[in-house]
């Protein structure tokens, strides 16, 4: 914890941004209060569609109509510059300062410095990744103003304690449709999930299944029923997951990067990731259910044909390569899918190498991990 932030505001700012992932309209104040603990000018919390340089997600305080529209014309520059950065940073852990990481000779030059930031008397920008594919990052970016300065340790040292709160909640969002969920629609809006979802009280006992939680209890191939505990087949994902339930019942804001992208299969088989949401942390999501202490959200495996899809479109794959992508999603080596659809193994590889190069992949593994991210939540009818 930074000496310089009150463990009590610290406290509020981590419920205010759990609270975000069941009630999107409260990005607004969450934001604010962000920029208010970074002394920041302005905050904006972002979805970056890098192919189109345009903005999917675009939440912000600090920034009229009019200068958003100004910042907008210059995406193009701004997108460039963080996939620079992104091809060449250690971890995506690792904020982009621009007062860091771009020369004096390239802020001199720099239309949107001259255009935008220098007008609006900004002296530094720092971008916190929270998420990467190949053709989108999603961010949050604090700007300083010249009467506060360039970011120091202490900006970092706070992105730091915020970043794994910030990526939970927004990778919940997107498994929840960014939808509120009302108190009183609880289990309905949970059974139209297709991902699976388990309340738990302190003890890991489970309290509520959602119905998709349910049938992959019964199955017994990644989560197990035991005793009433909820458990993972995965011996280290079971650990992981007890440890976060606790610290979600003991101290929310110590969860940290404990239960986010819990992987509960073996590395070698398709895979499917847990997320654990504190729910006793705030009014908000305690009335909820009061007696849970944690919300478990499983992903489910994508289907190959509708990951297929997605990621044809999106990287403009031909009518061949997308159905050699979808058999090798199915779980088909190379060769066999070759033979599936009749043709010789020298042209799959061919299809094979040009699928790799659109998506910026090198390997079948990579692709499957690609079809994970590219896939949009989805929901039953």
């Amino acid at each position: 914890m930074s000496s310089r932030l009150p463990e009590h505001q610290f406290s509020e700012l981590i419920g205010m941004i759990y609270d975000c992932t069941l009630d999107p309209s409260r990005w607004e104040a969450t934001i604010a209060a962000i920029k208010d603990v970074f002394q920041g000018e302005s905050v904006i919390l972002s979805l970056n569609d890098l192919r189109t340089d345009r903005l999917l997600i675009d939440k912000s305080v600090g920034w009229t109509p009019e200068w958003r529209q100004r910042r907008d014309r210059h995406l193009a520059e701004i997108h460039a510059r963080l996939s620079e950065w992104l091809a060449v940073s250690p971890s995506l852990d690792t904020p982009f300062i621009a007062s860091r990481h771009l020369s004096q000779q390239h802020l001199a030059n720099s239309a949107y410095m001259k255009e935008v930031l220098a007008p609006l008397g900004i002296a530094d920008v720092m971008h916190i990744f929270l998420m990467q594919t190949p053709t989108h990052v999603s961010e949050l970016v604090v700007m300083h103003h010249q009467s506060y300065g360039i970011a120091t340790e202490r900006e970092i040292e706070l992105a730091t304690l915020l970043l794994p709160h910030l990526r939970r909640a927004v990778t919940i969002s997107r498994v929840l449709e960014a939808k509120e969920i009302e108190n009183n629609h609880l289990a309905g809006a949970l059974d139209a999930l297709d991902c699976g979802v388990v309340l738990t009280d302190r003890n890991g006992a489970i309290l509520y299944p959602n119905r998709t939680a349910e049938k992959m209890l019964r199955k017994g191939n990644t989560l197990q029923d035991i005793g009433g505990v909820l458990r993972a087949r995965n011996p280290a994902a079971s650990r992981e997951l007890r440890t976060a339930i606790k610290l979600a019942a003991e101290d929310e804001t110590a969860i940290g990067a404990t239960g986010l992208a819990v992987h509960l299969n073996a590395p070698s088989e398709q895979p499917i990731v847990a997320h654990v949401l504190p729910m006793a942390g705030s009014d908000r999501r305690r009335d909820m259910r009061p007696d849970a202490v944690a919300a478990i959200f499983i992903g489910t495996p994508p289907d190959e044909g509708t990951a297929a899809d997605t990621i044809a479109r999106t990287f403009q794959l031909t009518r061949a390569e997308k159905r050699l992508l979808v058999s090798l999603l199915s779980g088909q080596t190379l060769a066999e899918a070759g033979q599936c659809l009749d043709i010789a193994p020298s042209t799959a590889k061919t299809h094979l190498a040009s699928i790799f190069s659109k998506t910026g992949v090198s390997r079948q593994a990579e692709l499957m991990r690609l079809a994970m991210q590219v896939l949009p939540p989805a929901r039953s009818p």
